[in-house]
Parts: C-alpha cells; sequence; structure tokens
C-alpha cells in the first residue's frame, strides 16, 4: 500500500505542476488591464506607468513566471490586486463556507442515494423501484440553475420554512446543500444500485445462496463490501468538485465561498487571486482525488495488483 502511495503522488505533482502553469498562461491573457480598473480611466499615463512597475507587470513573462513559481514553493500566493490583502487570507477566509456547504451536501447525498440503492436491491423493497428510477432520472436531469430556485420558492416563499440566504444557524444550509444532494445522490444511488446488482450476479453469490445464507446477510456483509469500489470513486470526484466551489449555488444562495471569490476576481481582473484560487482549487482537487484512489485501492487490492503485477504491497 505504501509504494501504491508513492505511485499515485509521484503522478499528481506533474498535473500540480502543469495547472500552475496553464493557471499562469490564461491569466495572462484575460482581456483588459487591472490598473485601468484600480486608479480608473482619469488616472494620468505616469501615474499607470509607476503602479505597473511597482506591480511588476512591466517585467516579461519568463521573469513573472519564474518569480510566481519561486513564491509557490514557499507558499506566497501574492497579493489581491483590488484590496491589496494577501491572497492565502482571502481564500482561508471563504473556504470554510464552501467545505462546510460540501460537507452537508456530501452527507445528504451519500445518506440518502446509498440507502436508496440498498433497498432496492433487496426482494422486499422492489416496490421503491419505480421511485429509485425516477429520482435518478429526475436528479440528473434537473440542473442547479433549476433546482435552486424552484426550492427556494417552495420552501422560503410559498411556505416560509427556510431562509433563502445568509450563513447564519444550520437552516440556513439546508437549501443549498439540498440543491446540490439532489443530483449528487441520484448519480450516487444509480451508481451503487448498478454496482451492487453486478456483484449479485457473480458466482460466489449463487454459492452463498446454495449454502443457505439469509437474502440480508448476502446483501450487507458479502455484496456491498465489493461494489463500494466504483462508488468511492464517484463520492471522491464530486467531493472534490464540491470543495472547488460551485459558482452558481454559492451565487442563488448569496454563499460566501470559494466559487463566488473567484467570480469576483474574474470580474476584476484581479491576477494574484485569480492565480491563487485556481492553484488552491488544483492541489485541493488532486488531494482529494489521491485520498479516493487510496481508499479504492484498500477496498479493491485488485487495482494495486494491475499496476504492480501482482504486487500489492
Amino acid at each position: 500500500m505504501i509504494r501504491y502511495s508513492l505511485y499515485r503522488l509521484q503522478n499528481a505533482l506533474p498535473v500540480v505542476l502543469g495547472v500552475v502553469s496553464l493557471t499562469f498562461a490564461f491569466s495572462e491573457m484575460i482581456p483588459g488591464d487591472p490598473v485601468d480598473r484600480l486608479l480608473g480611466e482619469t488616472a494620468s499615463a505616469e501615474e499607470k506607468l509607476v503602479l505597473r512597475e511597482e506591480l511588476g507587470l512591466n517585467d516579461p513573462w519568463p521573469i513573472r513566471y519564474t518569480v510566481y513559481l519561486k513564491n509557490l514553493a514557499t507558499l506566497d500566493l501574492g497579493d489581491s490586486l483590488i484590496s491589496r490583502q494577501p491572497v492565502a487570507s482571502l481564500i482561508a477566509s471563504r473556504f470554510p463556507a464552501t467545505f462546510e456547504l460540501t460537507l452537508a451536501s456530501m452527507t445528504m447525498a451519500v445518506a440518502f442515494g446509498f440507502m436508496l440503492a440498498t433497498l432496492v436491491g433487496l426482494r422486499q423493497f422492489q416496490k421503491l423501484k419505480p421511485f429509485h428510477f425516477a429520482y435518478s432520472l429526475l436528479g440528473l436531469t434537473l440542473p442547479a440553475v433549476i433546482l435552486g430556485p424552484v426550492l427556494i420558492w417552495i420552501f422560503a416563499i410559498q411556505f416560509d420554512l427556510l431562509p433563502i440566504s445568509e450563513r447564519s444557524g444550520l437552516s440556513s444550509y439546508i437549501l443549498p446543500a439540498l440543491s446540490l444532494a439532489i443530483p449528487l445522490g441520484a448519480v450516487i444511488t444509480r451508481m451503487t444500485y448498478a454496482s451492487l446488482q453486478e456483484i449479485l450476479a457473480e458466482p460466489f453469490i449463487r454459492s452463498l445462496r446454495a449454502k443457505g445464507l439469509s437474502e440480508g446477510k448476502i446483501h450487507f456483509k458479502h455484496a456491498l463490501k465489493k461494489a463500494l469500489t466504483p462508488v468511492v470513486t464517484i463520492v471522491g470526484l464530486q467531493t472534490g468538485a464540491l470543495l472547488t466551489g460551485t459558482v452558481i449555488t454559492e451565487t442563488i444562495f448569496d454563499w460566501p465561498g470559494l466559487g463566488i471569490l473567484l467570480y469576483e476576481a474574474l470580474s476584476a481582473r484581479d491576477y494574484p487571486l485569480i492565480q491563487g484560487c485556481v492553484v488552491f482549487i488544483a492541489v485541493l482537487y488532486v488531494l482529494v482525488n489521491l485520498v479516493t484512489d487510496l481508499i479504492a485501492a484498500w477496498l479493491n487490492p485488485r487495482v494495486r495488483d494491475e499496476i504492480f503485477g501482482g504486487e500489492s504491497t
């Protein structure tokens, strides 16, 4: 397992470096001049020149790229051009909101999606199949831009049960988390059900039934663990996506997370903040995927065996 962990970590490092390089390149191509936004159109050419020199914008891009990499090596993300605050501090102030929303959303999605797929797989709950099919289909087809306003209209406007915005109290988490959990739960329930049915069709399950084991014991003790590998992968990927900020949902519910911070940075042409957000998001996503791969390899040693030719150390 240690060897596999080092192998996955080695593969992750070039991805991070590639994202850092692409982020720097794309930020250079964003139209508009941050100096114009900082000083306004009435500023003189001399004032703009002085500010550009102060910010290092007059240096050739290879020099700026080299300085940027050196700063990243010391975990220095620079200062925002607009607020003049450290980028790391701005990200640190917004990340808890995104993390909490991700935690609430994934808890709802995993609990409901996994439970529904598991129950439908049992013979005594076959009547839930139409509901399972309808939910998985509807959840996958409803985009957040529609689902969010619909939930607001039902629970906040029509029945006045839940707050629309503001991150205050547990009740304020329900609507934004639910708008994310419904489609995620649909993905999880479909993947869990499909994986579980595939395992239940294998020969060793028939052998267990022939030995007289109950369906419940076969289902929960023997089939579920083997069915978890693809489900863990999906949950990990979706968690990584949520942790990087969901702009649409955060905008609809006025949620002060990473997605809104990145949108504000792009609107303001705040290059250091854009670069800092994207690099943080990329590293976070890679780390979540790395942890997901390690969990999947622990659940299914065959994943390691395929890479190391049968050696699962």
